[in-house]
């Protein structure tokens, strides 16, 4: 089952669950979706929507902190459930040794041994990862902390 009908369906099952914050996130997601597709005026592949849907982690993981900079823990609360639901549709994680192996065979591959090279080592490892839910940060962290 794609991506796309994934969302359709369990966009149903909320309906009728009457599940709103479900419905709220899926229909968040699908509106993300469909603003790209008409940017780029095509339909987007799962790896595409995978990667929309890892900036809206992103984002939301970004507004936790700022609400909890505010002490507002009931917004937080609500962002990290929607954290919570995106996150069911994007492929499983993975674990941070797999990360590291990637991250070590790119250093062998572009031959990086400063942090000159990181810019080299950042584009081979993400051609690696593309369609993965990774955080960006957390391998640029790791890139860093293997050439210093």
């Amino acid at each position: 089952m794609s991506l796309r009908d994934r969302l359709a369906e369990d966009l149903k099952l909320a309906m009728k669950s009457k599940d709103q914050l479900r419905m709220d996130v899926i229909r968040m997601i699908k509106a993300a979706i469909l603003n790209k597709e008409v940017e780029l005026k095509k339909d987007l592949d799962d790896a595409e929507m995978s990667r929309i849907m890892s900036t809206l982690i992103k984002q939301r993981r970004e507004s936790v902190t700022q609400y909890e900079k505010a002490q507002r823990t009931d917004l937080a609360e609500k962002e990290r459930k929607e954290i919570t639901i995106i996150e069911t549709y994007l492929p499983q994680a993975l674990s941070p040794q797999e990360l590291e192996q990637i991250v070590a065979s790119a250093l062998t591959e572009t031959g990086a041994c400063s942090l000159k090279d990181i810019g080299a080592v950042m584009k081979t490892v993400t051609a690696r990862l593309a369609g993965q839910a990774v955080d960006g940060k957390l391998v640029s962290d790791l890139v860093k902390a293997k050439l210093t």
